[in-house]
């Protein structure tokens, strides 16, 4: 008499229905690290020109600040009306923009970005001091571009207010220059002035000792920008 066959335990086969299922919710899964890996990268480089968030000008350098390059002004302005190379840092004083810079604030920059460099960071100038016809140009075109003068004057004083023409602000560059001085730059009197403009420093000597004061949300919250 033969022995009995064993009897296997058949497992079933799973329906399309959990396929289908199983297939979408995995290209889910991989869309989701792709967009979230894209926007950590955005976040991280900072808003893009034209968002509306951050950086007001069509020529704009990547650390955000606006850029005053041949490029993005008229002919009729140069480097004797604060136009600068992209490669300019503190110590480029024979460019106007540079040599034309409040002593204190120069001198603070300076001293910062020999302690910086120990770690590999230099500070690109993007913006410093600037003549009353830049700045001009450079509030028409944010008036053109947001459609306002109020709308722009969160982002570009007027001549007459403006701390770039005095010589008292610089804009700083790249993102790991500004980012330093953000972090350390109170040691040597250089604070971020306005929360919307991680790029733009001014010097306040109590900084070392006191800490920099509060900054304003933007230019237009700044007592000193209502003249």
């Amino acid at each position: 008499m033969p022995l009995p066959m064993p009897r296997t335990t058949a497992h079933p086969t799973p329906s399309r229905a959990v396929l289908r299922l199983t297939i979408a919710l995995t290209i889910a899964l991989i869309l989701g690290v792709v967009a979230l890996a894209v926007f950590s990268q955005r976040l991280l480089a900072g808003p893009t020109a034209g968002s509306g968030q951050g950086w007001p000008l069509a020529g704009i350098d990547p650390a955000g600040a606006p850029a005053t390059g041949s490029g993005a002004v008229s002919e009729a302005l140069s480097e004797a009306d604060g136009l600068l190379p992209e490669t300019a840092t503190v110590f480029d004083e024979h460019y106007p923009a540079v040599g034309h810079l409040n002593t204190s604030l120069l001198e603070a920059l300076q001293s910062a970005a020999h302690s910086a460099a120990t770690e590999g960071i230099e500070f690109n100038v993007n913006s410093g001091w600037r003549t009353p016809a830049l700045q001009r140009h450079m509030q028409e075109e944010a008036v053109a571009q947001y459609g306002s003068v109020e709308e722009a004057a969160r982002w570009v004083a007027s001549p007459e207010t403006s701390a770039h023409v005095s010589g008292d602000a610089v804009d700083i560059g790249p993102f790991d220059g500004s980012y330093w001085l953000q972090n350390y730059g109170a040691q040597y009197g250089l604070c971020q002035v306005y929360a919307n403009e991680s790029w733009h420093f001014e010097f306040r000597a109590e900084a070392p000792s006191d800490g920099c004061p509060l900054m304003y949300e933007n230019p237009t919250m700044d007592p000193a920008m209502q003249g």
